[in-house]
């Protein structure tokens, strides 16, 4: 009884596994068919760029030092047509530089409404509007919890960084100059608040990021080396700062890891090499643009990753389409550059 037992339990285990396998192949079988008999093929070969591994994600960048009416929100429509698996940004999604908490929440119930369009999740990240000042602190903090934070998609890393990290005495006074400037700037324009103060202060150009959050991602990347690849999304290029000691602890701790930075703020394009690596400042994607050529443009970044490596490819709004061959929700009448 007890030998009879043993055999339809091994049976049961074979003709189990048989199943598994079967359904394996009928699933590989059935990718690609055709009816094509002849040893001669109308195709170059079937090396499908295709795997469990793979996936595109898309960055933003900045909305703000005058938002331009309607682009990110068309935007949004376009990522909904490229369909990314998820989307991120490098910071300043609202104006903020106000001392009423509740035109905070009003700017963030604005920007959360047309980012909530998005089918595919976004992550965000601060820059100095979103986090400049106890009050903008606050508010994210009640809103959106963590002012940096990191998490992993299919074995890849992404770091979001805070370059607004500093004392509460620092910032109170840095919130201060920069709304002097943000006045000035508002009123008189570009060329007189290029003579203000806020406008000649170091950390405006290159934040800073505190000696917490630097323990904080040097133990996550300790805990990641297994990574396929490392995203860091971080608003001003601290790196850039004189005698910079923080931000080189973690480009140290990554030096054996593929990496890949991506910045704002500037609202001008550029490329560079640094440690063998990509940096890439974006442009804007709905902020105030300046006129140098080539420079100042709206756009998305797209990313795909395969295995460890990293394909990006800058697309400008204004060339994504729908079906109809027009710019969604009317886009077609905006100005992208």
């Amino acid at each position: 009884m007890k030998s009879n037992f043993k055999s339809r339990k091994k049976a049961f285990v074979v003709i189990s596994t048989l199943i598994v396998v079967f359904t394996f192949l009928s699933c590989q079988h059935t990718v690609f068919t055709n009816d094509i008999s002849t040893s001669k093929k109308p195709w170059t070969h079937l090396n499908f760029n295709s795997h469990d591994s793979k996936f595109s994600f898309a960055i933003f960048a900045d909305l703000t030092g005058g938002e331009r009416p309607e682009i990110f929100k068309v935007a949004v429509a376009q990522l909904n047509l490229l369909q990314p698996d998820l989307i991120v940004n490098v910071g300043d999604l609202i104006e903020g530089a106000n001392s009423d908490t509740s035109v905070w929440h009003q700017q963030w119930d604005n920007f959360d409404k047309r980012a909530n369009r998005a089918i595919a999740p976004i992550f965000y990240a601060g820059g100095n509007h979103d986090l400049t000042g106890q009050i903008a602190r606050d508010v994210w903090s009640n809103r959106y919890g963590p002012h940096y934070y990191h998490f992993r998609y299919k074995d890849v890393l992404f770091l979001i960084f805070n370059t607004e990290d500093y004392s509460s005495q620092r910032m109170h006074e840095i919130n201060e100059i920069r709304k002097e400037g943000a006045e000035i700037f508002e009123k008189e324009g570009v060329e007189a608040f290029k003579k203000s103060a806020y406008a000649h202060l170091p950390e405006r150009v290159t934040g800073n990021i505190g000696a917490e959050q630097v323990r904080y991602f040097k133990k996550v990347i300790a805990n990641n080396t297994d990574a396929r690849h490392t995203f860091i999304m971080i608003h001003k290029p601290v790196w850039q700062k004189e005698n910079e000691q923080q931000f080189s602890q973690i480009e140290s701790a990554l030096h054996q890891m593929p990496y890949t930075v991506f910045y704002g703020h500037t609202h001008m394009y550029n490329y560079e090499e640094r440690n063998g690596r990509d940096y890439i400042n974006l442009s804007t994607t709905g902020g105030f643009q300046f006129s140098e050529p080539g420079k100042s443009f709206d756009h998305i970044m797209w990313v795909t990753v395969n295995k460890s490596e990293a394909s990006l490819a800058n697309i400008k709004l204004e060339g994504i389409l729908d079906k109809t061959g027009r710019i969604p929700l009317g886009g077609d009448t905006l100005k992208f550059e």
